[in-house]
């Protein structure tokens, strides 16, 4: 609920603030990925999660799923096809285009990935007191709103 009696926001700084902050975050959570058997890219490892979600896709499908240039896409998609990560398989109705899966080594890679990076901020929440896990759960809430369907 909103403090109406609380100073105006001034968005810029807070733009700027939240921008700082979610991009420290994002730094610290990849540290915590480093030293799996394979390291990727935040390209691949987003390429990686999306295929994983929404596949078995297209190269077209993904790269608009990502918001890059289906050329990208294809670099992306062969790093993580060298690693078995992702495999291709030519579309039986159309045999002229390839869909990209995530195989079972690129499943178990994001679970080990996703774990490590889960640890860490359970570790760190746990030094907040239960307000402010309370305060925090809100701002999730507020951010998952923010990004509607940019998940």
């Amino acid at each position: 609920m909103a403090n109406l009696d609380a100073a105006p926001v001034h968005t810029d700084d807070l733009a700027s603030r939240l921008r700082l902050a979610v991009a420290r975050l994002s730094r610290r959570l990849r540290q915590q990925a480093a030293g799996t058997d394979v390291d990727l890219s935040p390209s691949q490892l987003s390429a990686l999660s999306t295929a994983e979600r929404l596949g078995p896709l297209t190269l077209g499908e993904l790269a608009a799923a990502e918001q890059v240039q289906p050329p990208t896409t294809t670099r992306v998609v062969d790093r993580l096809e060298e690693r078995g990560l992702v495999a291709r398989a030519v579309d039986p109705q159309d045999r002229r285009v390839a869909r990209v899966s995530v195989t079972d080594a690129g499943r178990r890679y994001l679970a080990r990935t996703r774990s490590r990076k889960d640890l860490y901020l359970a570790r760190r929440l746990r030094v907040l007191d239960p307000a402010e896990q309370e305060l925090l759960e809100q701002g999730v809430e507020l951010l998952e709103r923010l990004l509607g369907d940019d998940r």
